[in-house]
């Protein structure tokens, strides 16, 4: 057991703290849209009920979405820009082991798809930025059609009868207004995590230059 965490703990801390947050977010979201509704004489809903409607579906997934699409585009950026003195940026200088074209490798233990060669590899090649493009696109439409789905609620505890289906409720404002606040601040954290690492440092993290390092070394 000991050995599994040692190996795994980044990720096994990572997705405990994941769901700790995704329960208090669903626990939170649930006491304020039963509030929601007493204040509109609706009538409450159980815990089940909310996790299954749409104001926690929406919530959730326009999260998601960003931090999906700050990935994707983080990864894709990387390929061909540069920060010079950054420990989240290649060196512009010189060749690095990423760019390296992996059909002259002559490693035993490459993963299988640059053994097979092909359009295989050549989709392997950006098989990293191709998985957060598609999740970010899943969670980009179930945004929308959790989206609908609590706008219709609202309009009908309103009385109204105009109803949007998912395609044009992502026309209207409120879906990109809830998309383009959480994209910012993603863009915000990643500039910042940028920037941030060609001076400051934190011994024994991967994402920081090591400390005695100078301001101007790019990578790690």
């Amino acid at each position: 057991m000991k050995r599994i965490f040692r190996n795994n703990g980044l990720s096994i801390v990572l997705v405990v703290l994941f769901l700790l947050f995704w329960w208090a977010q669903s626990v939170a979201g649930y006491k304020q849209y039963n509030e929601e509704q007493v204040d509109h004489r609706q009538p409450t809903v159980t815990y089940g009920e909310y996790l299954t409607g749409n104001h926690f579906l929406e919530a959730t997934m326009e999260n998601w979405e960003s931090e999906f699409l700050q990935m994707f585009a983080f990864v894709v950026l990387t390929v061909f820009l540069y920060q010079k003195g950054s420990a989240e940026s290649k060196d512009p200088n010189k060749e690095e082991e990423v760019d390296k074209d992996p059909r002259r490798s002559k490693k035993k233990d490459s993963p299988s798809p640059v053994k097979r060669g092909g359009w295989v590899l050549k989709l392997y090649e950006h098989s990293l930025s191709l998985a957060f493009l598609l999740l970010f696109l899943i969670s980009l439409v179930f945004h929308a059609v959790g989206g609908a789905g609590d706008y219709n609620e609202e309009q009908r505890e309103h009385g109204r009868t105009e109803m949007l289906s998912t395609w044009q409720y992502m026309e209207t404002s409120r879906f990109w207004f809830e998309s383009f606040q959480n994209w910012q601040s993603e863009f915000l954290a990643v500039g910042s995590m940028v920037v941030f690492t060609i001076f400051l440092r934190e011994r024994g993290s991967k994402e920081s230059k090591p400390v005695a390092t100078a301001h101007t070394e790019t990578g790690e």
